[in-house]
């Protein structure tokens, strides 16, 4: 289990989580080491452009929404650089981005899930 599992399940549990990514696939959104915070989401009110903590194809990323399919209750994921990662769907949705080194991501608050 790698840590953005551990984090991932976090996040399933209710938990908002902060950690810090390594890799460039998300510059200039992400850059590696940067302080991201992720918090439930309902995937429901998802957008393209939103960061999700997501498993897809058994690899847990926190990559953007690059399509989403409502009806079919799924959503593409794809990294920064037109890398698309594949299909899955919102049950593998753990959470959203909602700030990096505390700078809210726009479009994010609403789509927080609350207990």
């Amino acid at each position: 289990m790698g840590a953005l599992d551990t984090h991932a399940a976090g996040v399933a549990q209710g938990r908002v989580v902060q950690f810090r990514p390594s890799g460039s696939s998300m510059v200039p959104l992400i850059r590696s080491r940067q302080l991201v915070t992720v918090a439930p989401v309902d995937p429901t009110k998802l957008e393209v452009g939103d960061i999700v903590l997501v498993r897809v194809a058994g690899t847990t990323y926190l990559h953007l929404v690059s399509a989403v399919n409502s009806r079919a209750g799924r959503v593409q994921i794809s990294n920064n650089r037109g890398r698309v990662n594949g299909w899955t769907n919102y049950a593998r949705v753990y959470g959203i981005c909602t700030a990096v080194d505390g700078e809210p991501r726009p479009r994010s608050a609403d789509k927080v899930r609350t207990p």
